[in-house]
This record gives C-alpha cells, structure tokens and sequence, in this order.
C-alpha cells in the first residue's frame, strides 16, 4: 500500500463492515477520511473509533435511498473539502422483498447502483481538480448472475431479492466502465472490485428464510471485514495502479468480468437510464 499522507478520501457506507474496515486502513495509511452514514449514533461512533488512532476524520450524514440526500451530501463534501483524491463508493444493501425509496425507486437499485452513479457525477468537479484522483466502486462476484432487465429494472413485475441485487451488482461494473470510458484522460480513474464473501451483518435488514438458516453455517467460513476491505484499500491506495483504469478486481488482482459487463452497447445505455432516473442535470454529466 502506498501512503496516503496528505490525501482526502470519502467512503460511503462506512460505519461498519467492509466501509468501516476500509476508512479505518486508509486512516492508518495518513489519509483525511470522510465517512458517510444514514445512522447518526452509528455514524458518530464509527468516527470516535477512527479518530483515537489519531486520524484526521469528518463524519458526514445521508441516506443515500435518497436522491434528494445525496446531492446534499455532495454539496457538503465539496463545501469541506478543498480537494478529493478519492472516492470509494462502498455502500450497498440487498432486501428479500421488494421495498420503494422516497424517490418511487426499487431500494436494491437505488441504494446499490443509483446512489453511486449520482454522487460520483456530483464530485466529478473536484476529483478532476485533484488529478490524479480515484473512483473505487465496490461490486460482487454476483455480477456474474446478474442481467439488466431494461423492460422491467426497478422490479415492478416480478421481484426476487436475489436477482435485484446482482442486477445492482452487474450495474457497479458497467458504470465503472462506461465512467473510466470517458473520464479517459482526465487523470481520475475508475475500477470496481469483489470484496469476497465477508462478515458483517449485510442483508440482515431483511433476509430471505434461507439466508437466516445458511448464514450460522457458512459465517466460520467468510473473511473478516479486514480482509474485505484489502482489495477497496489497494485501489485507493497503491502505487501499483496509479493511472489503472476501467477494470474489475478481485484480491488485489484484475480479473475478467462476466460477458453481460462487457456489452459497450448496454453499458451505455444504462449510463443514459440512469442520467434519466436520477434527474441528471446538464452540468452533473461527466
């Protein structure tokens, strides 16, 4: 890892878990961290934590369900920050059944792909300034099972948990690689990753009966939110990709995406839905 002395990263999703693990490496590597969070007590806890090895840290508040909430967010972050090096977009979730957010949206879609795709846009400006500067979008091997189902993407038809959620995940990669597209030449790059299976109490909100039985079981087995978080870190981190951009990585390594991922066509065309869901204004298009 490479040090991150003088640096300002933001981590969304970061008052536990994989995030949390996350800004606690960037902090030790010298990083000014930004965590955000939707709980306050959670939130304020995650920054004491961070800042008792002395960290440099700002918590922030958003849920960023809502649309409304993350251009608030950004709004603070380019009002605290006077440059961003990186962003790590890390928040996600996934739900059994079906649940709309303040905007009308499917949650799954919206927390998961919408939320990233709107905030990243927002901090273009000053990631750009900060050149050279990094997106790091925290994806899952379930991308491979997924398909974006242009007809029916927010899950009015017909809903499973399961399917929502690696269509959220396949998202992460094809925005990741229609942002690096054209952000070519800017000098901010943009990569996503699988974290690996970890532990932490993801999906618990509201689980399918068979994760509630599986889950005791397979737990000895999983990494730990440390081990999670090491491939987010690398990314943020590591002289080894500066200038790396528009691949997907898995234990610090690139690796191939599924063949849906790969589809310029389609991932160009969920850039153009996504612009349209999330109200995207002229001046937030990267």
């Amino acid at each position: 890892m490479g040090s991150m002395s003088g640096k300002t990263v933001l981590v969304t999703g970061a008052t536990g878990g994989i995030g949390l693990a996350t800004a606690e490496g960037l902090v030790s590597l010298g990083a000014r961290v930004g965590v955000v969070g939707r709980d306050v007590a959670r939130a304020e806890a995650a920054g004491q934590r961070l800042r008792a090895g002395g960290g440099e840290v700002d918590v922030f508040l958003a849920d960023l369900s809502s649309q409304r909430e993350v251009r608030q967010l950004a709004e603070r972050v380019r009002a605290a920050y006077a440059r961003l090096d990186v962003l790590v977009n890390n928040v996600g979730g996934s739900w059994a059944s079906r649940h709309t957010t303040e905007d009308g949206l499917e949650r799954t879609f919206a927390v998961n792909h919408l939320a990233p795709f709107l905030l990243t846009n927002l901090l273009l400006d000053p990631l750009r300034a900060s050149a050279p500067a990094r997106v790091v979008t925290v994806s899952s091997g379930a991308h491979a099972m997924g398909r974006i189902d242009f007809d029916d993407l927010q899950g009015e038809r017909r809903y499973s948990g399961q399917r929502a959620y690696s269509q959220s995940k396949l998202a992460n990669v094809m925005f990741t690689y229609e942002l690096a597209r054209r952000l070519q030449g800017s000098g901010v790059t943009a990569n996503a990753l699988h974290p690996g299976v970890v532990r932490t109490g993801f999906g618990q909100e509201d689980s399918a009966p068979w994760m509630r039985v599986m889950l005791p079981v397979m737990r000895p087995l999983m990494k730990s939110p440390a081990r999670g978080a090491e491939t987010s870190i690398y990314l943020a981190s590591s002289p080894d990709v500066e200038g790396v951009t528009g691949h997907y990585f898995a234990n610090r390594k690139a690796r191939s995406s599924s063949r849906a991922s790969q589809d310029a066509s389609a991932t160009a065309r969920l850039w153009d839905v996504s612009a349209e869901l999330v109200g995207m204004r002229s001046g937030d298009r990267a």
